[in-house]
């Protein structure tokens, strides 16, 4: 997205928490040209980053009008923080969450259902601008709106769109959650490289090496993750006794993740109610 000259440059921009995701999403926009004196954030604990940004308004009183309000804050503290922001709603302000668990309807309640809203599932490695976003409007959001939260959001990786609500709790438990997944992995790759009688220290560099590389190539090799498994696999070889075990349809991944990812899922929508 371009900074320059445009509507939220004018109007504002508010964000509502600073943590991980919300200092990660602020980086990309500072990166990309968005004037600090655009920003306004409010953050009870702000970082001491946050506190050096020359320019940026913490804590201050905010715009009458802003383009639009990023709330990043953990749904726990929804209830505290968005009547704050209830004075902005039912207007031309665009609210997006980044909050898991909290369906839109919560944000029309608190907000008034003329208000447009777009929910928002980033991943953890927007940190290091590899995220990926999953968004979905309300029936007020505009085509522009949509536009508007993909540019915001493309600053710290990709972005796509869900064709309903229903699938956040899916996205959710596939890249929302789904970074925990791989490091859980690295760790127990590397815990196994010890085991057969590497020094840890190498095991892990090994572990997260490969795990970095095979995504890496997984995302942009023309073949699927299944034709690459089989161009890595010898018949008969070290690849095809390992994925012998790891492909079990009984102890494998397969069943594992299936599981794992319905998990995830079910807790998203028991968070939602």
């Amino acid at each position: 997205m371009d900074f320059n000259d445009n509507d939220i440059e004018r109007r504002g921009l508010v964000l509502l928490g600073c943590g991980k995701m919300g200092s990660a999403m602020l980086k990309g926009w500072l990166k990309r040209g968005l004037p600090a004196r655009s920003v306004w954030v409010l953050d009870p604990k702000p970082s001491d980053w946050l506190e050096t940004l020359d320019g940026i308004h913490l804590n201050a009183d905010l715009p009458a009008d802003p383009a639009i309000v990023l709330v990043a804050v953990k749904p726990q503290m929804m209830g505290e923080a968005l009547p704050v922001l209830r004075s902005l709603g039912n207007g031309a302000t665009l609210f997006v969450s980044v909050a898991a668990g909290t369906p839109i309807s919560a944000y029309e309640v608190a907000l008034g259902d003329r208000t447009p809203l777009i929910r928002a599932m980033p991943n953890t490695p927007a940190a290091v601008g590899r995220g990926i976003t999953a968004l979905v409007g309300n029936e007020v959001a505009t085509e522009d709106h949509m536009a508007l939260a993909e540019g915001l959001l493309s600053a710290v990786g990709q972005v796509v769109r869900l064709d309903n609500e229903d699938q956040m709790d899916a996205v959710t438990a596939v890249s929302g959650s789904g970074p925990a997944y791989v490091f859980h992995l690295i760790e127990t790759m590397a815990a196994a490289g010890e085991a057969e009688g590497l020094p840890a220290e190498l095991a892990m560099h090994l572990a997260k090496a490969t795990v970095a590389g095979a995504g890496a190539l997984a995302e942009e090799a023309q073949e699927g993750p299944a034709e690459l498994r089989v161009n890595v696999t010898s018949p008969g070889g070290t690849t095809a006794a390992a994925l012998a075990v790891l492909m079990d349809d009984q102890t494998g991944f397969p069943v594992l993740l299936r599981q794992a990812v319905k998990a995830a899922a079910d807790r998203g929508r028991e968070l939602a109610k």
